[in-house]
């Protein structure tokens, strides 16, 4: 079972490539097929399963099959959960909130 820094750790690699980062953009309009996709990106089928192993597999993208084709879309709670993870980690917190006193170099 895997904890939440290697959830998070998941999450963010599917967010690490520019291919990946667009098939979001387009997933942000809704379900689309993966022949779709494909049309939309100057990449072989098998560099597209490839993405959509990781996309599906980091839990940010859902699909499903409908006869043939296969159907991706955004997964909006686990997109939430990685903008509050965002949010969190690149927030600045108050030195009163570490339990251990910092020491100065």
């Amino acid at each position: 079972m895997e904890n939440e820094h290697e959830y998070n750790a998941k999450v963010f690699k599917a967010f690490s490539d520019p291919n990946r980062l667009l098939i979001l953009k387009m997933l942000q309009y809704g379900e689309r097929c993966a022949c779709e996709i494909l049309d939309d990106l100057a990449i072989s089928q098998s560099t597209l399963s490839h993405h959509m192993k990781i996309l599906c597999d980091s839990g940010i993208v859902n699909y499903r099959r409908h006869g043939k084709w296969m159907l991706y879309s955004l997964n909006q709670e686990n997109c939430q959960s990685a903008r509050n993870f965002l949010t969190e980690i690149t927030s600045m917190k108050d030195l009163c909130d570490i339990n251990e006193p910092r020491q100065i170099c």
